[in-house]
């Protein structure tokens, strides 16, 4: 046997063992598949009740929320409806008009003058407390 001869068997050596490497590689792969495969049959098996609850809890909450749809279209309807019948009798009497702006007015000064009014009996019976205090320390000293 030469040297091409140990040359040969060697390099069918080094086949042989890149053969075997990757045969062992492929068997990992192959149970990393299979345990990835098992992965996802029961996380399926535990997600689907859990979508099914969501689905259940929205449909749920979405009667609700129809309800309060059509509720605030009712109270919109009868805003605008108040809303344009106000300015239609506003247009109209020209009257009504001053006499609310007036009305308006007048509760404004009488509030303010009761305002006023309210200021004054504080700081009178704030005189009044002041001046009884007075009073009874003038009396002990004497």
């Amino acid at each position: 046997m030469g040297p091409g001869g140990i040359a040969t068997i060697i390099a069918a050596i080094s086949l042989l063992v890149i053969a075997i490497a990757l045969a062992y590689a492929v068997v990992r792969v192959g149970r990393l598949v299979d345990q990835a495969g098992s992965a996802i049959t029961d996380l399926t098996a535990e997600v689907t009740p859990l979508l099914e609850e969501v689905t259940l809890t929205v449909e749920l909450i979405n009667g609700p929320l129809q309800s309060i749809n059509k509720v605030t279209q009712t109270v919109e309807g009868l805003t605008t409806k108040i809303s344009d019948s106000t300015e239609g009798f506003l247009d109209k009497n020209k009257f009504a008009m001053n006499a609310a702006g007036a009305l308006l007015a007048v509760s404004k000064f009488k509030k303010s003058s009761d305002e006023k009014k309210a200021k004054k009996e504080k700081v009178s019976k704030k005189d009044t407390k002041k001046k009884s205090k007075s009073t009874l320390s003038d009396e002990e000293f004497e």
